[in-house]
């Protein structure tokens, strides 16, 4: 591996006297456990590897042939000692060229442990720094207390943040906001650029399975359409224009109306198969009434409210991709800038809040997936929407969106 400095995290210890700022609410856990243990409390190692159990870390391993069973890197520190290096994802530092993080679980990392290593380093070089005997009577116990403790959803439908190490300036934090939703229910901080998500492998495999993704290339073209709002299909928002424009001229939009105005603009514009176009359309219009009466009586939107854009399906997509993208090595870090900030711009010109922002991401995940069952995927994002528009750190409340 390169002895470039920005492999490994390296964060100093507080001045004496002075707290720690951590960078999110884990590593001010550990933090506190650390300090107990070096205080001779005897039970706070046990607690170190309990929250560390729960929560999962990050190892090292050379980019080149990464996976998540590859061979455990071993580190060989001034003292002479074989140790194991692992980290939370608060600590860990941005995407580096030669390196790559996989995520572990503590019992996982004992079933892949290397021969003649006896120590295991968590958050080296950090003030929530712990060591721990790695012999096989100490890793039994962490298979026991990851079977016991780590459920991989228990680490998703949560509003995490970056207290230090978040990107400044609002146009970028304004981007990053826009996937507050898909941040939400995977657990990841909102606020980071740095980004190493599921770690590399689960990256590309996220990209791989949910959007054909495998090569930059691909990247670069999904990225591209969703910026410019076309992976969505394109009579989502015709229908939803058709009502912005009786809305703009009548001052409303009777659903009779809205849907003559559709059917009398595709048949300006299209010549082959209209009429079975013309009933999916003027169904479309009745769908999306209905999905508006729900979102109104759970609270989605205000009395009278409507839904102008879609957009934000593919805006809050994105931005995440943009983000996927870096993790998995397709993106550099000035693609995923850039990324995010165009989408952060474009939610800015089309929408006039969060509320009205996270409603359009709404309906086009329920036109997506849900055919009007208002299953799960309705009312997870339901309850997504709702902590969002609550939670003290919620990027939404942080900031500005018009």
């Amino acid at each position: 591996m390169s002895a470039d400095e920005e492999i490994f995290p390296f964060i100093p210890d507080p001045p004496d006297g002075t707290p720690w700022r951590a960078p999110a609410a884990l590593e001010e856990r550990l933090y506190e456990l650390a300090r107990r243990n070096d205080a001779g409390d005897d039970r706070a190692a046990y607690e170190y590897l309990r929250v560390i159990s729960a929560e999962g870390l990050y190892r090292p391993v050379p980019l080149a042939g990464a996976r998540q069973d590859a061979p455990v890197f071993v580190a060989t520190p001034a003292d002479g000692r074989r140790i194991v290096q692992a980290y939370t994802a608060g600590v860990l530092p941005r995407p580096h060229p030669e390196v790559a993080y996989e995520f572990v679980t503590l019992g996982d990392l004992g079933m892949l442990w290397p021969d003649d290593v006896d120590v295991l380093v968590v958050n080296a070089a950090t003030p929530c720094e712990a060591s721990f005997l790695s012999d096989e009577e100490e890793r039994e116990i962490w298979a026991e207390l990851r079977d016991e403790l780590f459920r991989p959803g228990e680490l998703c439908d949560r509003v995490e943040t970056r207290r230090t190490g978040a990107p400044e300036g609002e146009a970028m934090l304004r981007g990053l906001a826009c996937g507050a939703h898909l941040c939400y229910a995977n657990g990841d901080a909102w606020n980071t650029l740095d980004w190493h998500g599921a770690g590399y492998s689960g990256e590309v495999r996220r990209l791989a399975e949910a959007w054909g993704i495998d090569d930059r290339d691909d990247w670069s073209g999904t990225q591209e359409r969703l910026l410019a709002g076309e992976v969505s299909p394109w009579l989502w928002q015709f229908t939803l224009d058709g009502r912005n424009w009786l809305v703009r001229e009548a001052g409303q939009a009777d659903p009779a109306l809205w849907r003559d105005s559709v059917e009398e603009t595709v048949r300006r514009h299209v010549d082959e198969d209209v009429d079975a176009l013309v009933k999916g359309l003027r169904d479309l219009v009745g769908q999306i009434m209905r999905y508006e009466a729900r979102f109104r009586a759970d609270g989605l939107l205000p009395p009278g409210g409507y839904v102008r854009s879609v957009a934000a399906w593919d805006l809050g997509r994105a931005t995440m991709v943009a983000r996927w993208g870096r993790g998995a090595r397709y993106a550099s870090e000035a693609e995923m800038r850039d990324a995010i900030e165009r989408a952060g711009r474009s939610a800015q010109t089309v929408y006039g809040s969060w509320a009205e922002f996270s409603a359009g991401y709404v309906l086009g995940r329920c036109l997506h997936f849900d055919e009007e069952t208002f299953g799960e995927w309705y009312t997870d994002v339901l309850a997504a929407h709702r902590v969002l528009m609550s939670h003290p750190e919620s990027p939404w409340l942080s900031v500005s969106l018009p």
